[in-house]
């Protein structure tokens, strides 16, 4: 069944519900202006990070890594009319437009898109998060993890991008990226602050449920 990665891509994006006009263009933008544009979440897993946000209802979201602003808008899907969304992001030079995409959605007023170092912006935000989603630097997983875990309300979210890595985690000898992947995913496994699993969804997405 998975011989033809693409052909069941394909098929999980029919089966499940639609991107809107401003995802649509968001992704076709990133294609097209983007040196690196696979860093999208894309269509079918932005409709399970809207699912899971549905979910939980959130009044409070930090994202770690907007790149393009897609994943925001579609954790957004899911806030309380009052939540608010905290995303993170590094790059100075994506924040008009990334900008100007969330000002075209109905969450505009809901985002507060912050550029610089995460690890000294996260400080800054007061208070608890009900699902914190983290997609940007893989070597400090972990370091943000556990800046963040008590942070997380009882029975909040804490997502993880890219945990298979590209499946390299399997591998005899990995590399030190890869170990550092493989470091997280062994650490997560064995704490007992969060329930876990790892859904293979594209690079893999550690869904991660606070105690």
């Amino acid at each position: 069944m998975l011989e033809n990665e693409d052909a069941l891509t394909t098929y999980l994006e029919k089966t499940c519900d639609t991107e809107n006009e401003l995802l649509k263009r968001i992704n076709r933008e990133t294609y097209l202006r983007e040196t690196m544009p696979h860093m999208l979440s894309g269509h079918f897993q932005g409709r399970v990070l809207a699912m899971l946000a549905k979910l939980v209802k959130p009044k409070s979201v930090l994202e770690i890594g907007t790149f393009t602003g897609y994943a925001t808008l579609c954790l957004a899907e899911g806030l309380d009319s009052k939540g608010v969304l905290h995303t993170i992001d590094i790059n100075e030079e994506l924040e008009e437009r990334v900008q100007g995409y969330f000002d075209a959605s109905r969450f505009g007023e809901q985002i507060k898109y912050h550029i610089g170092d995460a690890a000294e912006i996260i400080p800054t935000i007061a208070g608890d998060f009900d699902l914190v989603f983290i997609d940007a630097d893989k070597k400090r997983n972990l370091y943000y993890f556990e800046m963040l875990i008590d942070r997380v309300s009882s029975g909040g979210l804490l997502l993880i991008d890219n945990v298979l890595w590209k499946g390299r985690v399997l591998m005899d000898n990995p590399d030190s990226q890869t170990r550092k992947v493989i470091e997280l995913n062994e650490t997560l496994a064995k704490d007992s602050r969060v329930e876990k699993l790892i859904l293979p969804i594209r690079d893999g997405l550690f869904v991660l449920r606070r105690k």
